[in-house]
């Protein structure tokens, strides 16, 4: 109702306003009416830009006290863009002119994604780049390029340390957040030394590499790094002996527990930390009835496996990306030395992988929502957040759609090799290759607006592939203007780590006096210091 009296006054204005002044009065209301017309429009919005640049030569030189890190596993340049598309959509606009929380960082740079052994990565070497610093072989996590995937003996000697355990030597404290298993490729190189991504629990390996001293990720998920401050996401059944049914899904023994040692993973961190302010929670009421004031170690294990699409969320029993960010930052930011957070949007790459491309926008949708909420929760002053992603997919949209087209929508004509209407998003391969009589599926006769219709692919194969493309960095805080131009993927960590003056990254640091404190400086230099306070 308000709309419609809005424009019946406009058009009683418009109608005065050209009898009085004519052609300017019209030219005023199409800049009211419809700005985009008016060139002026345009022109005033880049100045702003502009002017919003200049303020970049300014740079944020401060150390920064916390460092986080969003990983949207799969988050290629094209799913931006349509998860950009999406969130205006879902507010009633037209999509493309919308800004998502990435978007307005200030600093975009483009990863080199490449395992040292394959052109087109995996999450788990690039998770090693991302987090340790260093390229490695597809499928292994926490180890250098020496390792060899499955071959148990080529782990020792050869591991590599992450950003996370470099924050906690610092004395920061540290967090794990993800829509994944908490043992999955992309957190599991945050803690873990492993020549093989799926050897999730000892139930997952082979006995060869048993009898010769390897650990099962999810065991040195509570070993490596014992005193994680916060770790969030699935996983419950990789921490579980073999055979004990799930807390939620008792009578699913899909479910159980998958451990061969009969070891309660979790039964023995509650009783590590029972008397530190350790709390376990395994679902959301449990989850957001704690009050983070009260609690310094935190273990939420929400699923058996994976946490449900945000689509397909049990509001009731699963916690959303954006709330366990928010308990998270609130959790950890009580450390007066700072802390590192990596949070994983990890049902992106699920999403694609299974050519469902409604699922994989709406998981970037909600981890944009957490970046939100990470910015309402820090300063620009102090805290240094990236957003990346490990790799792409083969996903796509064309068809020269009109603006304000559906992003799941038809392009606007139909082909004009066999006649048939085709959607906007498409896959280069998977699982949406269909035939129908020998041809191409007619799309307009399926409901391809469906949470999970899987777009139509040009090479049939049961899971959509990787993207061997390039990837966006969008950073902002302390020393985000380091990421820059065109980069290795490996070189994210040695700036963040620079950023907070971790790691070995440590000789610019000062203390608030100007002078060179001696936690940072070089251990030669500090003997040299020693003996002449000594000789003098």
């Amino acid at each position: 109702v308000t709309a419609m009296i809005i424009i019946l006054f406009c058009r009683r204005i418009f109608v005065s306003c050209v009898i009085i002044c004519g052609q300017t009065c019209k030219h005023v209301f199409l800049w009211l009416v419809e700005p985009e017309k008016h060139p002026d429009f345009w022109k005033e919005w880049a100045q702003r830009t502009l002017k919003n640049a200049l303020t970049l030569q300014d740079l944020n030189k401060n150390v920064a006290k916390n460092i986080i890190l969003f990983l949207g596993d799969g988050m290629g340049v094209p799913t931006v863009t349509a998860a950009r598309i999406l969130k205006g959509q879902m507010s009633g606009q037209s999509g493309e002119e919308t800004q998502l929380e990435m978007d307005k960082f200030p600093y975009v740079a483009l990863s080199k994604t490449y395992n040292t052994n394959a052109q087109v990565p995996d999450s788990a070497g690039t998770a090693t780049a991302y987090l340790c610093g260093v390229k490695a072989n597809e499928g292994t996590v926490g180890v250098s390029a020496a390792a060899v995937r499955s071959q148990c003996n080529t782990t020792q000697g050869n591991e590599v340390t992450s950003i996370l355990k470099w924050a906690k030597d610092a004395g920061k404290s540290v967090g794990i957040v993800t829509t994944t298993r908490v043992n999955h490729a992309t957190p599991s190189a945050a803690y873990a030394h492993c020549v093989d991504r799926d050897w999730y629990s000892d139930g997952d390996m082979p006995t060869e590499a048993l009898q010769s001293g390897c650990k099962d990720i999810a065991r040195q998920l509570f070993e490596n790094i014992p005193d994680i401050d916060v770790i969030m996401g699935g996983g419950r059944r990789n921490m579980y002996p073999r055979n004990t049914p799930d807390v939620e899904y008792p009578g699913d023994k899909k479910h159980n527990g998958t451990r061969k040692d009969g070891r309660n993973l979790v039964g023995e961190w509650i009783d590590r930390v029972k008397d530190k302010k350790g709390y376990y929670a395994w679902n959301r009421k449990d989850l957001l009835s704690l009050n983070p004031n009260n609690v310094d170690y935190l273990l939420g294990l929400f699923e058996p496996a994976d946490l449900p699409y945000e689509l397909e969320r049990n509001k009731e029993t699963d916690p959303s990306l954006t709330e366990m960010v928010d308990v998270a930052i609130k959790i950890l930011r009580k450390n007066e030395r700072g802390f590192y957070l990596l949070v994983e949007g990890g049902r992106i790459d699920h999403g694609h992988h299974e050519g469902k491309a409604k699922q994989a926008l709406h998981e970037a949708v909600e981890m944009d929502r957490a970046i939100t909420r990470a910015d309402l929760l820090t300063s620009i002053y102090d805290t240094l957040t990236v957003v990346t992603a490990d790799h792409s997919h083969v996903f796509s949209f064309g068809g020269y759609t009109p603006r304000g087209n559906s992003i799941f929508g038809l392009a606007p004509t139909v082909s004009d090799i066999d006649q048939k209407p085709f959607t906007s998003i498409l896959y280069g391969n998977g699982p949406g290759f269909k035939l129908v009589n020998s041809t191409r599926e007619n799309v307009s006769t399926v409901d391809y607006e469906q949470n999970n219709y899987q777009a139509q692919s040009a090479v049939p194969l049961r899971m959509e592939t990787h993207g061997g493309e390039d990837v966006a960095i969008f950073s902002k805080g302390p020393m985000a203007h380091l990421l820059h131009g065109v980069q290795e993927q490996h070189y994210i960590p040695h700036v963040m780590a620079y950023a907070a003056c971790i790691g070995q990254n440590k000789d610019h640091c000062r203390t608030n006096s100007g002078s060179p404190s001696l936690s940072h400086i070089s251990p030669t230099l500090a003997l040299l210091l020693a003996v002449k306070w000594l000789l003098c």
